[in-house]
Order: structure tokens, then sequence, then C-alpha cells
């Protein structure tokens, strides 16, 4: 009968994949454990549509604008609609929606995400893609201890996959901070078959190296693998403007990281991340006519989508707008600066407030905030190499007590990098 043959075609084309997918880890000869096999040989779905819908789905979330983020989601409920089990296409549904909303100042989809990754895990509790989705609702509403678990229970039960290793790599990057953990987990991306990935996804893995690496003060590495980042995807946007601050790190030349982010920016100008970073540069050369120019294009389209992005940088946009003698608005961004110090939740919190304080003429407070922030561990190279040549701390430049705290804040690091180093290559990472 008809839907015979089509349960028999499904089989064929699962079939082909396994042993696709079998063939390729065989030619690498990695050592495949008995639960990845038996991941490799579990069949997604047994419905061919559903699965075609799945696929049409996962071709537009891969793209990752927001469009095409949008367009996703019917694709997989349709899929669904099919096979009402299909614990994939629940996950997607809950990714599509975390990244839909990860950049908006209002959360709007948490009840959705947290509803497809609680079915996702129902159907499939040890599949990458279903416990990532359940952390990804905690990153969503911000409870980034309760993530944790779900995220190294990913990593144990999928050890190769480089969608859960570049997840780690981001979680400890961007929304808990940590360093060495990112280092850690970065370095772990590196050793994994990069031969079994798309070359955008080796990008992507090099691309956090490289970033973890420059963080922690190791520059001639971080520019090594920067370069291989550029070399397995050229277009790589975010790739080409981390080399433009590694080439800050290496050469201390203002101008020259300048034109490499303006080169970048051209290449695609919706990248509202760059655009901020140039207004960024010429505000630290001081050039705050040219700084305006591209901060307040960015402050007028994050204000017209809503978006919550940078709130760190209200601080020195705050002292362009001032100098172009917008009084008021200068005001308003500096109020927001002092908000967002006050709750932020990072080890950064009291360099913020020291920023606040200095530039108000608030020495005690200032050099007070400073000081509690030189008892912090595992801040980033980037505010030793920025943190001198701020406007924002023009009113503490000639005092003894700040010279000390910056020598203070700069041996601590070197020291840890140095720890770092020393650990790394006895596990023989480095």
């Amino acid at each position: 009968s008809s839907k015979e043959r089509f349960r028999r075609n499904a089989k064929d084309i699962f079939a082909l994949q396994q042993e696709v997918a079998k063939q390729i880890a065989d030619k690498i000869e990695v050592i495949i454990t008995p639960e990845e096999i038996a991941r490799i040989e579990k069949i997604p779905t047994e419905n061919l549509t559903a699965y075609d819908y799945f696929l049409r789905g996962t071709n537009l979330l891969f793209k990752g604008n927001r469009e095409d983020l949008i367009e996703s989601i019917p694709y997989f409920k349709k899929a669904i609609e099919y096979d009402n089990e299909f614990a994939l296409a629940y996950a997607d549904v809950a990714i599509a929606y975390f990244y839909l909303d990860a950049l908006q100042a209002e959360k709007a989809y948490s009840e959705q995400i947290k509803e497809y990754a609680d079915k996702a895990l129902l159907y499939d509790s040890k599949s990458p893609q279903s416990l990532l989705s359940k952390a990804l609702y905690y990153m969503n509403i911000e409870e980034y201890e309760l993530a944790v678990p779900y995220l190294e229970k990913a990593l144990e039960y999928n050890p190769n996959e480089a969608f859960v290793i570049n997840t780690l790599s981001n979680f400890y990057a961007q929304y808990k901070l940590d360093t060495e953990k990112y280092l850690q987990y970065a370095l772990k991306g590196v050793q994994l078959n990069i031969a079994a990935y798309d070359s955008v996804t080796t990008s992507f893995i090099y691309l956090h190296l490289s970033n973890a690496l420059a963080q922690s003060g190791f520059v001639p590495e971080a520019e090594k693998y920067i370069n291989k980042s550029l070399q397995y995807s050229p277009d790589n946007l975010f790739s080409e403007y981390l080399k433009a601050y590694i080439l800050y790190a290496k050469n201390k030349n203002l101008e020259e990281t300048k034109d490499l982010l303006i080169t970048a920016y051209n290449k695609d100008l919706s990248r509202l991340d760059i655009l901020q970073e140039i207004g960024k540069i010429y505000y630290y050369m001081r050039d705050y006519k040219n700084s305006f120019t591209y901060y307040s294009k960015f402050m007028e389209i994050k204000e017209a989508q809503e978006l919550s992005i940078y709130p760190s940088e209200y601080g020195k946009i705050s002292i362009v707008y001032e100098e172009m003698g917008l009084e008021s608005e200068a005001e308003t961004y500096f109020d927001k600066y002092f908000e967002y110090a006050n709750e932020d939740g990072s080890l950064y919190k009291h360099l913020s407030l020291a920023m606040y304080y200095a530039h108000i003429d608030d020495t005690k407070q200032a050099l007070e905030q400073l000081k509690l922030f030189s008892e912090e561990d595992n801040y980033h190279y980037w505010t030793i190499l920025f943190l001198e040549i701020d406007p924002l701390v023009d009113n503490l430049k000639d005092i003894p007590e700040f010279k000390r705290l910056i020598k203070k804040i700069k041996t601590k690091f070197w020291k840890q990098h140095d720890e770092i180093k020393a650990s790394l290559e006895d596990k023989g990472l480095l």
C-alpha cells in the first residue's frame, strides 16, 4: 500500500543519514561511546511529513535573523501536528522563541519557551536540544544558576556536540561571567572533532577560543585562532570585529582599530553591535563629533526597536551628548547609567559605579568603589586596556590613590593570567 511504501521510504532516508553519520565517525576514527551510537541510531520521527516541515524550520532557524526566526516557528508547529511526540521540533520552537527574546527590553516569550522546553524534555530527556532549550528558559528569566545543571547534563550526554559547547562557552562569556570557565569550554570546543562540522560552526568554535584567550591576556594565541576562524568563514563579522580588538591589544593603535571596525560595519549596516563599537573608539580618541555620528544612530535604532542592548555604554554615550551640547539627553543617559550600575549583578558593578562617581567628581566614592573592584577576580583584559584612557575617569587621573589601585588591578590580572597559563599547560591545553 502507499502508506507502507511511505513508511519504508522514511526508514530509508533515516538509514542513509545514520550510515553517513557512522561513516564520518569511522573515517575520522573518533571513539564513539555506546550512548552516541544510540543517539545516531535514534530516529527523530517516523513521520516523513513531520520531518519535512522540521527540516524547513531548521533551515530558517540556522539563518538566525529575526524574520527567519519568526518564519521558522510555524514549520516546527506543523511538524508537531504530524507527530505530537517530536522532541526536536518542540526544542527548536523554544530555541527560536529564546533568540527572538534575546535582545528585547521586555521578554515576551518566557512562557512559550518553558512550555515547549518541557515538552521536549518529556519526549526526549537526553537530547542536547531538549536540555539546552530548558537552560535557555532559565537564561531568559535571568535565573542563571538554574541553567547550569541543564547545560552540564547536555554536555555529559553529548560530549562531542558543537552546539552544546558553543552554548556553554557563550553562557560563561555573556550570562554568568567567568573568564576561566569560558576559556576551559572554548578549549574543549577545539578538541571536538572539527572535521565533522560545517565551516560556519567551526568558525564560531575558533571565535570563542580566540575571545576567551584574549580576555585572559593571551594575545598572540588569540590572534592565531581569530585568523583560523576567519579562514573557515571569511564573512563572520563577529570574528572580524574581535580581530580589530586583538590587534588593539597588540599595537595599542586606536586609529587602526577604528578603521577595521568601520570596514566590518560597511559589510552589514544592520550590525548594531559594531555600530556602537565605532562610537566607542571615537570616544576613546576624544573625537566626540564622530563618536556622536555613530552613537546617535545607534541610540535611534535601539530606542525605535525597544532593545535592551549595551546598557553599560550609557555613561560613555552621556559624555558624548554632553560634549555636543545636548544637556538634557546627556543627563537622561547618565541617570540610566547609574541605574544600570546599581542593578548590575556582575563583577563589574563596582567599576561601573567608580566611573559614575569619578565623572560627577565625588572622588571619595569613586576611589572606594574602585578599591572594591580591585578585590574582584577574573575580570577581562579589555578592562585593563581601556580603563585609564576612558574620559569618564579624567577627574581621577592625577590622584596617587587612583594610580596605586590601577597598578594593583593590573598586577592581579597578570598574576591570574600566569596561574591560568600554568594550569592549562599542565592539562596540555596550551
